[in-house]
């Protein structure tokens, strides 16, 4: 049998299953069978509120229901609802359940339902970042700049051309992720001429605090930016220059753990008021849970020079009331939360909130792995989205998704991932989220692309790997389509420092290499230029109807539209050419006009506008 459900709101546009508080909500179902009974069933994870038996309109061999839902049908200002219909036709009694795709099929037993989320927006989502282009700095790997303090406890490394960061010699042992290569604040300031031209509005910094490693997820001190990066002046003067040039700063909040090597934990006493070093008489000793004092207790995922932070009242208080206001004073214009489904809610709502307090507009970005809409970690269904807590999240689903498509034809997965999160996610939201191909945290994209796959090989053979020729010729074309298929996306593309010239790396610490100065003049960045100056230019990427379709094995097809104008993007990545009929518009990398007939190489993606 054939059904149709739909969850509609003249709030939302088609499609989407995200509605503001107060939304008069329609649900139909209808399918091409005859029907004698039929329910309707909304609830949450907790219980069942909507249990109604609907009147069925019969047809000769159809029938079709509908339930209107508003504000009163809801218990609480916000929420994440599941809902499904049950009907009985020919003695048979039926379950609504949905695909991968979201498209209903009839079930002789329940298996699952329609997820909506109700939000009710306490913060408005910074316009300034939608149709932006971002930029992912890791601070001491992209540029030398300024004259900045070297640390006496660090080893340093000059080769910013061909230089290796220092690695274990299995993935996984500790390592003293100490040796640095020296780049700077300044140094990112001094190359804000080139981000310009780059088209970026906004730039990401990796954490900047002062810390031990290269890296500073360890802070050491969250009141000071590490001298080494410049310091306090360095990132003055940067957020400065930046604004000049209307390019956003953000910065990275790591406010789950601190190192070990920290003024609050102080695990060599070189402080002498820390946790470890002062006992219960540092006034950071409850910051942290000690198993057995001084040498066990709780950390991030097990890493000992990570010590985990408990959310006391004076650890919420100096994170909200103290660092927080530093540097949003400072004029930065937004945080990225490392590890957010490990920020408890309450404690990430006194985040926004103190955030916000002091910049309404400012982003507020949680690293989050999977579909934020419905997430659960650590026994918790996190309410991101509902209103009152982040304006963005960052997108593995689509990079995963647009790998599997890019490098082997997967088309269906991607289609399947775009719908999802575009019928998961309030479009405000959506058009924030922070979309990306790799990261500090990710093997680099033209590795993943055109490189030989790391089979468990020893760090010793990955750091030195490279690929041939011809693998980089292929992993650059693979990568440039990638990138203009990702730019034409909902949400906010973000570049990884050197990802624009197809920077190779396998996990970390090789995805982290520094940025070599003859890059900066690379020929493939004219092909970011080009697609972020077309993408800065078109306001119909800002637009919020959006449909997508596989159209063959290996070929997705996007549709972006105003109601009025719209963008048709083609993308095949099978091993065929690809013909589409019927196609009317111009295209907008090349200035093609296209009357009828569009062709698609093999690996290509072309965005056609239609209208003017």
């Amino acid at each position: 049998m054939n059904l149709n459900f739909n969850i509609t709101s003249k709030a939302s546009p088609s499609g989407n299953h995200a509605f503001p508080k107060g939304s008069e909500i329609s649900i139909t179902l209808s399918a091409d069978v005859q029907c004698q009974s039929a329910w309707f069933y909304l609830g949450n994870d907790e219980r069942v509120f909507i249990q109604r038996e609907i009147e069925v309109t019969n047809q000769a061999s159809s029938f079709s229901c509908a339930v209107l839902l508003t504000e009163k049908d809801f218990p609480t200002d916000d929420g994440l609802y599941f809902c499904h219909f049950e009907f009985i036709s020919n003695g048979i009694r039926y379950y609504t359940a949905f695909d991968h795709s979201g498209n209903c099929y009839a079930d002789t037993r329940f298996v699952n339902e329609a997820q909506m989320l109700i939000y009710n927006e306490k913060y408005s989502s910074p316009e300034w970042l939608k149709g932006s282009v971002m930029y992912q700095i890791f601070p001491d790997r992209f540029a030398k700049g300024g004259e900045c303090e070297k640390r006496e406890d660090a080893i340093y490394n000059d080769d910013w051309e061909n230089g290796i960061p220092e690695y274990p010699a299995v993935r996984g042992d500790s390592f003293p992720n100490n040796t640095h290569f020296g780049g700077s604040l300044y140094g990112v300031a001094e190359k804000l001429p080139y981000l310009k031209e780059l088209g970026i509005g906004c730039i990401y910094l990796n954490p900047i605090f002062s810390a031990y490693s290269n890296h500073k997820y360890d802070t050491a001190d969250f009141m000071s930016v590490d001298k080494s990066f410049g310091g306090d002046s360095a990132l003055a003067h940067l957020i400065e220059q930046a604004h000049k040039m209307d390019i956003k700063v953000i910065l990275d909040g790591v406010f789950n753990h601190v190192g070990n090597d920290s003024i609050y934990f102080d695990a060599y006493n070189k402080y002498g008021c820390g946790a470890c070093s002062a006992g219960k008489s540092s006034p950071y000793y409850e910051w942290f849970t000690f198993n057995e004092f001084p040498n066990v207790y709780e950390s991030w995922w097990g890493i000992k020079n990570l010590p985990r932070t408990v959310r006391c009242e004076s650890y919420i208080s100096f994170i909200t009331e103290q660092v927080i206001p530093k540097y949003m004073q400072m004029g930065i214009d937004g945080w990225r939360l490392d590890v957010a489904d490990e920020l408890e809610s309450d404690f990430l709502d006194r985040i926004v909130s103190a955030i916000k307090a002091y910049k309404p507009d400012a982003v507020i970005i949680g690293e989050v792995w999977e579909d934020a809409s419905n997430k659960i970690a650590y026994d918790e269904r996190k309410r991101y989205f509902r209103g009152a807590q982040l304006d963005s999240v960052t997108d593995y689903p689509i990079r995963n998704a647009m790998i599997d498509f890019v490098k082997y034809g997967n088309a269906e997965f991607l289609v399947e991932t775009v719908k999802t999160l575009y019928r998961n996610y309030p479009p405000h939201k959506l058009f924030c989220v922070m979309n990306f191909l790799g990261s500090h945290d990710t093997e680099r994209i033209a590795t993943v692309l055109g490189g030989i796959e790391d089979m468990g090989e020893e760090n010793e053979i990955l750091a030195h790997r490279r690929m041939s020729e011809g693998e980089r010729e292929n992993a650059i074309k693979l990568l440039n389509q990638a990138y203009l298929l990702l730019a034409s996306l909902p949400g906010v593309p973000c570049i990884y420092y050197g990802d624009e010239f197809g920077m190779e790396g396998y996990h970390d610490p090789f995805n982290r290499r520094p940025f070599p100065p003859r890059a900066f003049d690379d020929a493939n960045i004219g092909f970011f230029k080009k697609v972020n100056a077309v993408r800065n230019g078109e306001p119909l990427f800002k637009s919020t109807e959006l449909t997508a379709t596989v159209l063959s094995e290996g070929v997705a097809y996007i549709v972006r539209t105003d109601g009025v104008k719209k963008l048709h993007i083609f993308a095949n990545m099978s091993e065929r050419v690809y013909t589409a009929s019927g196609v009317y518009g111009r295209d907008l990398m090349t200035d093609e006009e296209i009357q009828g007939a569009l062709a698609l190489a093999r690996q290509q993606v072309r965005i056609i506008k239609e209208g003017k």
